[in-house]
């Protein structure tokens, strides 16, 4: 006997274009209970099960469509499966499934993918569509089946957030913030680490991170890498320490490295986080220079103190013997004698300076009058007679001490005379930059080598034979006390050119 499901209704002769319910008979040799452990397979299942047939009719509609859709089986029984879609998909199904049954050319059919569902209520939710074409008694039919991606789709929003947050907190950080994988190829490298190390990050993800890193430790680091996964003994990984970064230019610079270790889809990842010590260390610098300059001071004092007045008077006697003895080989020696003796004094005199200068005054000093009368007593050393000095230009008043900064420009314009040598020329010009006057002194010497350009700061250091090594050290030291700055530049076309820059004067209101 013929057997109805409980998804058709009685016979009827469809219109066209329409939907109608029609029953399904089952062959009699097909045993019940094969049936009924299939329906009870579909009833259980909790993805929604939709059957429809060539006309887009709903055939059946399983209890999970239902609390999906909202619609209770009666209601869709027999009707065109668009009232379960929003538009435009509603409007354009019907056209699809013509073209499928015209064509054979299937869209959705046999694939999987994600469509837009609608509820009774018409509120809409994402889901997972995979159809099936089959043939039921001679006529083709459609199995749908529907899972709702509803909760997947607010984890992954979730995850997209907090994924967000965290990269806005990266990019946000102060320190530098790197990621490498196990070969030690970079796969993240946020914004202060571009600032850090001159590179974007285009231009390193992809890179070996190896690129950050000075000799030896660029060539070592692979090494490290791969000792580390091998035996998961660390050295950095876990704390942190003080390393030297290679920016883009070349240059390096101090750093403090923590690096950290995690494993991301089963693959080792590492982090570190750098944090640039360049302004640490210069105040370290600073500080060990202060403290060792306060000793000095302290040191030269006592010299001043204990040597400076027996020399004066080993002076007054070796000058009222070479008196006496006017004329003698004796006389000579006696002479040299107090040459060395007031060469001592100078150095004292000097060191004193340098450890020791004076504080400032704070007043209103016209530069460009102070670099002539300085250029005026340069030009009075019979020695120096023939070089050329020419000051130019002018500039609002500074605010100094006009005896110390004589001083600081005395030692630079006699070192820049002795560079040019015989009828050689000192151009000094003086202007006004921004909020600083700037004053620029050019002499067409041969200039100074690179390596030497590096030290002329530095306490002692000296090329000739009988300087003491304070000239340009202390001419620094009276600039910074001044508020100052002062550098050195050797132009490819000769030449050495001082740039010092100091302070305007500003009245008060």
């Amino acid at each position: 006997m013929p057997f109805r499901s409980r998804y058709v209704g009685e016979r009827g002769i469809p219109q066209a274009g329409a939907c109608a319910i029609l029953p399904v008979h089952v062959s009699s040799s097909q045993p019940h209970e094969s049936d009924a452990r299939w329906r009870a397979v579909i009833e259980a299942a909790v993805d929604g099960i939709v059957v429809i047939d060539a006309r887009g009719c709903i055939e059946a509609f399983n209890p999970a469509a239902e609390r999906l859709f909202g619609y209770s089986e009666p209601e869709v029984m027999g009707r065109n499966v668009s009232m379960l879609m929003p538009s435009p998909y509603a409007e354009e199904h019907d056209g699809y499934l013509q073209r499928y049954a015209t064509t054979g050319i299937p869209r959705v059919i046999g694939v999987g993918r994600e469509v837009t569902g609608r509820r009774r209520n018409g509120s809409t939710f994402p889901l997972h569509l995979s159809v099936g074409a089959m043939e039921f008694a001679g006529e083709r039919k459609f199995a749908g089946i529907i899972h709702d991606l509803s909760s997947r789709l607010l984890l992954e929003d979730d995850l997209r957030a907090r994924e967000s947050r965290w990269r806005a907190i990266v990019s946000a950080a102060v320190d530098g913030i790197i990621v490498i994988d196990a070969r030690g190829l970079v796969e993240a490298f946020n914004p202060a680490a571009e600032r850090l190390f001159g590179y974007s990050e285009a231009e390193v993800l992809g890179q070996n991170v190896s690129l950050l890193m000075p000799s030896p430790d660029r060539e070592q680091h692979d090494g490290y890498l791969a000792s580390y996964l091998r035996t998961g003994a660390a050295t950095i990984i876990g704390k942190g320490r003080e390393v030297t970064g290679r920016k883009r230019d070349g240059t390096t610079f101090p750093l403090h490295l923590s690096v950290g270790a995690m494993s991301e889809h089963g693959e080792t990842k590492f982090t570190g986080i750098l944090h640039d010590l360049s302004q640490r260390v210069a105040i370290e610098a600073q500080l060990r220079e202060q403290t060792a300059l306060a000793r000095l001071g302290e040191m030269a004092a006592v010299i001043a103190h204990e040597v400076k007045n027996p020399l004066a008077g080993v002076r007054g006697v070796l000058q009222v013997l070479s008196s006496r003895l006017a004329g003698t080989p004796e006389a000579e020696i006696m002479g040299a004698a107090v040459g060395r003796i007031d060469a001592l004094n100078d150095l004292m005199k000097d060191l004193l300076l340098y450890a020791r200068p004076p504080k400032p005054k704070r007043l209103a000093v016209d530069i460009a009058a102070l670099l002539e009368n300085t250029a005026r007593l340069v030009a009075a050393d019979p020695s120096l007679s023939s070089v050329v000095i020419s000051v130019e230009g002018s500039a609002p008043p500074v605010q100094g001490d006009s005896e110390l900064l004589n001083i600081a420009f005395l030692n630079v314009l006699l070192n820049g005379a002795h560079a040019a040598g015989s009828h050689g020329h000192i151009a000094v010009r003086v202007n006004a930059a921004g909020d600083d006057c700037r004053i620029t002194v050019a002499d067409d010497g041969p200039g100074i080598p690179a390596d030497i350009r590096e030290k002329i700061f530095t306490p002692f250091f000296t090329t000739k034979s009988r300087g003491t090594g304070l000239g340009l050290p202390t001419v620094k030291r009276l600039i910074d006390a001044h508020g100052g700055r002062i550098a050195v530049d050797c132009p490819p076309a000769g030449g050495t050119h001082v740039l010092i820059d100091l302070p305007r004067f500003w009245t008060r209101s």
